[in-house]
């Protein structure tokens, strides 16, 4: 005869097991639906115009052709954005992580005073946003329109980057270690170099990928406060998009949209591993 706890035991297992399938389920449903709207975007973007106008494209290529992609890269506009992003994009993100981790490292330490009330003052700068205007005013009161601080200044300190930070801190890093640095003789900068960073690359990457999207992707703030050629790849972009033989060649607007997405699912693959492991460690505490 099978006993209570034996029925407990397979009742729990059957549960188990339709949770499973049920979470498989979603998990596979969420991935078709990120997966087809772009294979239908890469694949038109390797389609003839005339096969993407006329919605003949779906999953794979009509008409296969790489036209679309001579007419991009042969326009000026691209290029003067790929390098623009690129040079915005690597000293901006890096300087993001900086700024971030000499905001949450004190944050994180029990001895700092007053912290509770620095960390309210950021956590209510997180409810308003200024907004364009306000931006555009600080930028040209600054004297720094047209230049690459326009774009890193704004978004050199992201208050969600520092309390992921902070809480990565706080959550991988033992106070024990640190009191054996204190005890060998570290100072805090010595224990931030000799201890922290070593150990918390995860969290670093994490708030990489957050600056790195945010850089990568600008777009309004450039348009307004940067001349034609310090713009962003997404403006140009829009400029393309507004030339007659681009803007009635829907292969080219595909081909566009891959351009400029491409290069951020790369990145995006090739740390996906740290960024995962870095958002697990960094929000297990508020």
């Amino acid at each position: 005869m099978v006993n209570s706890g034996e029925k407990n035991r397979i009742k729990s297992s059957g549960i188990d097991r339709v949770f499973d399938i049920l979470v498989y389920c979603i998990a596979i449903f969420a991935f078709l639906i990120v997966l087809i709207p772009l294979m239908n975007v890469i694949s038109s973007s390797f389609s003839s115009g005339k096969m993407v106008q006329t919605g003949q494209v779906r999953i794979f290529p009509k008409e296969f052709t790489l036209d679309a992609y001579k007419m991009v890269f042969g326009y000026r506009d691209i290029w003067i954005g790929y390098r623009n992003t690129i040079f915005y994009t690597f000293v901006g993100t890096t300087l993001n992580v900086i700024f971030t981790i000499l905001m949450a490292y004190p944050l994180s330490r029990r001895d700092l005073k007053g912290k509770g009330i620095i960390m309210k003052l950021l956590v209510f700068t997180m409810m308003f946003s200024g907004g364009l205007i306000p931006n555009y005013l600080l930028v040209k009161n600054l004297h720094l329109l047209n230049t690459a601080w326009s774009l890193w200044l704004p978004g050199l300190l992201s208050v969600y980057n520092v309390i992921v930070m902070r809480t990565f801190f706080q959550t991988t890093i033992p106070e024990e270690l640190l009191e054996a640095a204190q005890i060998d003789g570290c100072g805090y900068w010595g224990t931030l170099f000799r201890v922290i960073i070593p150990m918390s690359k995860p969290g670093f990457v994490t708030i990489g990928v957050f600056a790195f999207m945010s850089y990568w992707n600008e777009y309004i703030l450039a348009l307004t406060v940067l001349k034609p050629d310090h713009y962003t790849l997404p403006v140009g972009l829009k400029n393309l998009m507004e030339v007659q033989k681009f803007a009635t060649d829907w292969g080219a607007m595909f081909a566009g949209l891959v351009i400029v997405m491409m290069p951020t699912m790369v990145f995006y693959a090739l740390v996906q591993k740290k960024l995962t492991s870095g958002l697990s460690l960094g929000g297990l505490k508020g």
